[in-house]
């Protein structure tokens, strides 16, 4: 894939501006709460540590794996918890953060064993939402940027492990 060229959908730039301006959303909507933030790694990583900062609130985090994507561009539908949640979450607001949601199927995974834990409250925040390709009735309540139907890597974003730490988002084009 490295002999195509990178189309830049959303610059390092776009990016800090966005986060900035949910971390002020996200804090004001939790203001006077103690939130639990819930990164889904691998993907969320990068975004989650940003969100996170840009939090004006008490917080708290843990980190939770899930899979569905294998080594594909496309979920597999069916989701698998690598590493569950390390702390008691029972009645606590919770933000779950992903990277991108397209299908939902994680989402919707994820969102439903979050309550089975007790927690008080539940919201998503994503960096990209990908509606084209919904499977559930799912949206997200705090997100970045809207995609189309684009295969796209960078900022935590990976294709087969790689590209992760490229600072913005794109896909490739033919040269």
């Amino acid at each position: 894939m490295d002999d195509k060229k990178r189309n830049i959908l959303f610059s390092e730039e776009q990016i800090k501006v966005r986060v900035k301006e949910l971390g002020e959303e996200i804090s004001k909507d939790y203001e006077g709460k103690e939130l639990y933030v819930l990164p889904l790694l691998r993907g969320s990583f990068v975004f989650g540590a940003d969100i996170f900062k840009a939090l004006d609130v008490k917080a708290k985090v843990g980190f939770m794996t899930t899979s569905s994507y294998g080594h594909s561009e496309v979920s597999s539908g069916t989701v698998n918890v690598v590493n569950d949640i390390p702390d008691n979450i029972e009645g606590l607001d919770v933000l779950i953060v992903d990277d991108i949601i397209d299908t939902g199927y994680t989402m919707e995974f994820v969102i439903e064993h979050v309550k089975k834990l007790g927690a008080r409250s539940v919201k998503t925040c994503v960096l990209l939402d990908k509606p084209s390709r919904r499977k559930v009735d799912l949206k997200p309540d705090y997100c970045c940027f809207e995609i189309d139907d684009l295969f796209v890597v960078g900022y935590g974003l990976d294709y087969e492990g790689y590209y992760r730490n490229v600072p913005y988002v794109f896909n490739w084009e033919s040269k």
